[in-house]
C-alpha cells in the first residue's frame, strides 16, 4: 500500500475497526432516526420515544449479527450544510446515542447529515460514542445541499479542542450523493491519499447513492492506496457480501436489512441473520 503521509511525521495509526469492534471485517448497521426537533418533519415526538425506536433498531441489528451501529438523523430532510445545524440537533443526537450505547453490545457511532463533522463529534463525545461518519472530509463536491467543502481542517481542530481525540473519523472517499466535477482531475488514488493525509481514521468506499453498492474495483482501488482500514458505505446485501467483505475491513449496511428494502423501513431481524450467515460462509465472523 502507498501513502503520501511522510514516514516518521505521521506514524501508522492503530486499526480503528479492530479497536472499536474487536473484529475485522465488521458489519455495522445504520439506525435511521425519525425527524428530530428543529427539522421540517418533526411533529413533537418525545426524545424518550425516539430513543425507544433507536434502541429497537439497534438491538435488531446487534442481536442478529452486526458488530455495532451508527446512529443517523436521516429523517431531518432536506439536509443542512455543515455549520448550520442547531444546538438542538447535537443535543438530541447525544441523548439518543447514549441510550443506544447503554442498550446494545458493540460499538456505536454518530452521523449527523449532511456532513456535519463538528456536530457529529460533539454528539459522539457527549454520548461516549467511539466514531463518526463524515461524507465530505477532503476536497469539495456539488451535492444536493449545494457546494460542500471538506471538513477535516475545522473538525480535527474542534475534536482536539474538546479533548475528543478518542472519537474516530470514518471518512468517505469519492463521495456518494454528489457530482465530482470539481475534483474530476483527481484520481481515486489521489482522493484516497487526500483523505488519509487529512487525518481520517477509516476510509469508506461507496456507491453513487444510498443503497447502491460500491464495486469490487472501487474497493480495491481505495485499499491499494492507504494504510488505513477501509469499509464499504452502501449497497451490501446477502447476495454480494461474500464477494465484497473479504476485500476490505467492514461494511455499513441498512437498506438491504430493512423490511421493505429501503432506508425508511424497519430493521428485519431475519434479513440481518441472512446477511450474517452469508458473511460467515465467506469466512467472516458474525456478532
Amino acid at each position: 500500500m502507498s501513502s503520501e503521509r511522510p514516514p516518521g511525521v505521521f506514524p501508522p495509526k492503530p486499526d480503528a475497526v479492530r479497536e472499536l469492534f474487536q473484529t475485522s471485517p465488521a458489519i455495522i448497521g445504520a439506525v435511521h432516526l425519525p425527524a428530530l426537533p428543529g427539522s421540517p418533519h418533526y411533529r413533537g415526538r418525545s426524545l424518550d420515544d425516539i430513543s425507544r425506536f433507536a434502541v429497537e433498531e439497534a438491538t435488531a441489528y446487534c442481536a442478529n449479527g452486526c458488530h455495532g451501529v451508527v446512529v443517523e438523523n436521516h429523517w431531518d430532510i432536506p439536509f443542512l450544510k455543515p455549520g448550520e445545524h442547531g444546538y438542538e440537533t447535537a443535543a438530541a443526537m447525544a441523548v439518543v446515542t447514549a441510550r443506544v450505547r447503554e442498550a446494545v453490545d458493540g460499538a456505536v457511532g454518530v452521523s449527523v447529515l449532511s456532513n456535519a463533522a463538528e456536530c457529529s463529534i460533539a454528539s459522539a463525545w457527549a454520548a461516549g460514542s467511539g466514531f463518526v461518519r463524515v461524507n465530505q472530509w477532503a476536497n469539495a463536491y456539488v451535492a444536493n445541499e449545494g457546494i460542500i467543502e471538506g471538513q477535516a481542517a475545522h473538525a480535527t481542530r474542534y475534536r482536539h479542542r474538546i479533548g475528543a481525540e478518542g472519537v474516530r473519523v470514518f471518512a468517505d472517499v469519492h463521495v456518494k450523493h454528489g457530482s465530482h466535477a470539481i475534483v474530476a482531475d483527481r484520481t481515486l488514488a489521489d482522493q484516497t491519499e487526500d483523505a488519509e493525509f487529512f487525518d481520517a481514521d477509516v476510509l469508506i468506499a461507496t456507491g453513487s447513492r444510498t443503497g447502491d453498492p460500491a464495486s469490487r474495483g472501487e474497493i480495491e482501488g481505495v485499499t491499494a492506496h492507504t494504510r488505513l482500514p477501509v469499509v464499504i458505505g452502501s449497497g451490501v446485501n446477502a447476495d454480494n457480501v461474500g464477494d465484497l467483505l473479504p476485500a476490505c475491513d467492514g461494511a455499513i449496511v441498512a437498506s438491504s436489512l430493512k423490511d421493505n428494502g429501503r432506508w425508511w423501513g424497519r430493521v428485519a431481524p431475519e434479513r440481518v441473520r441472512a446477511l450474517a450467515r452469508a458473511a460467515q460462509s465467506a469466512g467472516v465472523d458474525a456478532g
